[in-house]
């Protein structure tokens, strides 16, 4: 009998025994993420013995699964996906001074070895990274951003930093929204409430979980998209958009969503392993 051999992968590590590190991506729905494969493959390219594993948690279930994780003593960290970065910030017994200001966060480890959290955002970052690698250049540019959420945070933030010189944000929340407006403007950004109309913005992001189905309406109104507006989504399935496809078929430069993840795949994976191991 032939006895068939493992075929190592890149986004594996070389085993998977009782030493490997263990870290979960946490998310509902959880289908549509890429991480497990690319932030494990970045583990293994820097020889760690590590695996990130998708986690389907339903909101009403986020407090519960949290407590029970603190039991979980070889977990090691977790990423946040939609809609935990917000709920997770109450779990944590430490936290950056953008999460702090954001109320979210995308990416947690371990204070000590099997002790409470400390967290980070990346998300933002990434859009940032992406974009510049995409050769848009912030400083000087008008953006729209549809979502105020996590992600939506995060990327306002980064572009505002970025040298953005006026952001219009739109939420269908709009308690959220305005909350969001009022605390970018103290920290001096010119921002205010914008609308799914894109027209006059050299950039329209949607950093909202729309148009991840086929039946989903647009979340920006692409059709008045001008062909130099820059056109980015943070959806990573499908990898293009009917957003992003309105968009090239008018001219417009586009961004998908997994280029966000790709900005960000190294900070995760350095951010994660530097966990406290027992």
């Amino acid at each position: 009998m032939q006895i068939l051999q493992p075929v190592s992968s890149p986004a594996m590590p070389a085993t998977i025994d009782g030493q490997t590190r263990l870290y979960g991506i946490v998310g509902d729905p959880i289908f549509q993420v890429k991480s497990p494969g690319g932030i494990t493959a970045q583990f293994a390219a820097r020889g760690a013995n590590a695996i990130l594993v998708p986690m389907h948690v339903r909101p009403g279930d986020f407090d519960a699964f949290m407590a029970a994780m603190r039991g979980l003593l070889n977990l090691e960290g977790l990423v946040l996906t939609i809609p935990h970065k917000m709920s997770v910030v109450k779990h944590l017994d430490q936290m950056t001074d953008r999460v702090r200001f954001l109320g979210a966060a995308n990416v947690i480890r371990r204070v000590a070895p099997g002790g409470g959290w400390t967290g980070d955002v990346t998300d933002g970052l990434g859009m940032v990274n992406a974009l510049r690698s995409s050769g848009f250049s912030l400083p000087g540019k008008r953006a729209l951003l549809v979502g105020a959420g996590g992600a939506g945070s995060a990327i306002a933030l980064s572009l505002i930093e970025g040298g953005i010189v006026e952001l219009a944000i739109h939420d269908a929340l709009s308690a959220r929204r305005d909350r969001l407006v009022t605390r970018l403007k103290e920290r001096g950004g010119n921002v205010r409430v914008g609308s799914p109309d894109p027209s006059g913005f050299d950039l329209a992001i949607n950093a909202t979980p729309t148009g991840a189905k086929a039946n989903d309406l647009l979340p920006i109104e692409a059709e008045k998209l001008a062909s130099g507006t820059f056109a980015a989504d943070v959806i990573t399935a499908p990898v293009r958009t009917r957003f992003l496809e309105v968009a090239a078929a008018r001219g417009c430069r586009t961004q998908v969503g997994t280029a966000m993840f790709a900005g960000q795949v190294d900070l995760v994976a350095e951010y994660l392993l530097a966990a406290p191991r027992a």
